[in-house]
Formats: structure tokens, C-alpha cells, sequence
């Protein structure tokens, strides 16, 4: 039943889901995130003159340690083995997007983990240059597309049947 709460037992009680009986088939998920920054900071971005060092490699490897961390963060995702993580964040005017791909081949997805990478890579950049700019707004962190399981799904598809 599509809307059925996984992680909710029949007495209202939290549960990590069974998944012991799924076959291990390839999953994708990919999230984003923005986070706003005022011009001048940047155009240090795109310089690389920010004080603490080169903010997107930095931002880029606490995603990808973020995803592989993801389970001991949220209480009920399982533990997976992730096969392949990949984070851009690409200079925009206005602030950065970010875009988290993480593929495992399991039994359960990845979408908590591409949303997790996309958030901490928002997180590491606003923690860089908070000094610059206190002012910086993250958000929106939104999951993209996720394949594999029993429904795949596309953001903009998504938007199109609503």
C-alpha cells in the first residue's frame, strides 16, 4: 500500500523494517541542496580565497563520509554497503547546488544516504564560510531520483502526475 508507514508497527511503536527477505537488486538515488550566499562571497568561492582552504573539496569529501555514515545518523536506515558516491557542487550566482549520487547493490535504497551527502556538503560550506557570510540559507535538500525496489521515481515526473 503506497503511504503505509515502513517504520511504524501496528501498535504506533518505531521498527527498523525486515528487509532480510529482499533480494539484493542495484539501487541509484540522487538529492540536491542549495544553499544561498551573498556575491561577494561567492566570487571568493569561485577564486578559491576562502581563509579555511578549497571549501568545495572539503565539502565534497564530508558528503561522501556523511553517506557512508548515514545509518549511525538516522537510528532506523540500515547499514549498507555503498559501491559508488559521487558529489558536485557547482558555483552559481545567488550560491552553490550540490548534487549527492550514491549506488549500492542491496536490499533496501539510498535515498537517505544521497540526502544526508547533499545535506552535509551544505552544512560544510555554510561552517566555511560562515564567516563571510553568517547570513547563508540552505535549503531546499530534496531527493532528485531514486531507481531500483519496487518504484523508481524522478522529481520531475513526480511534479508532471501531481
Amino acid at each position: 500500500m503506497r503511504g503505509a508507514l515502513t517504520h511504524v508497527d501496528g501498535r504506533g511503536s518505531a521498527r527498523m523494517v525486515d528487509v532480510g527477505g529482499k533480494d539484493a537488486t542495484q539501487r541509484l538515488a540522487r538529492a540536491s541542496a542549495w544553499i544561498r550566499i551573498r556575491p561577494s562571497v561567492i566570487d571568493q568561492l569561485r577564486h578559491k580565497v576562502i581563509p579555511k582552504g578549497d571549501v568545495l573539496a572539503v565539502a565534497k569529501i564530508a558528503a561522501i563520509q556523511a553517506a557512508k555514515k548515514t545509518a549511525d545518523l538516522i537510528p532506523l536506515c540500515h547499514p549498507l554497503r555503498l559501491t559508488h558516491i559521487v558529489v558536485d557542487c557547482e558555483v552559481q550566482d545567488g550560491g552553490v547546488r550540490i548534487m549527492a549520487t550514491v549506488k549500492t547493490t542491496d536490499r533496501t535504497g539510498v535515498e537517505m544516504e544521497a540526502l544526508c551527502a547533499a545535506s552535509v556538503a551544505a552544512l560544510t560550506i555554510y561552517d566555511m564560510c560562515k564567516a563571510a557570510d553568517p547570513a547563508m540559507v540552505i535549503g531546499p535538500i530534496q531527493l532528485e531520483e531514486k531507481t531500483g525496489g519496487k518504484r523508481d521515481f524522478k522529481r520531475h515526473a513526480a511534479r508532471r502526475a501531481a
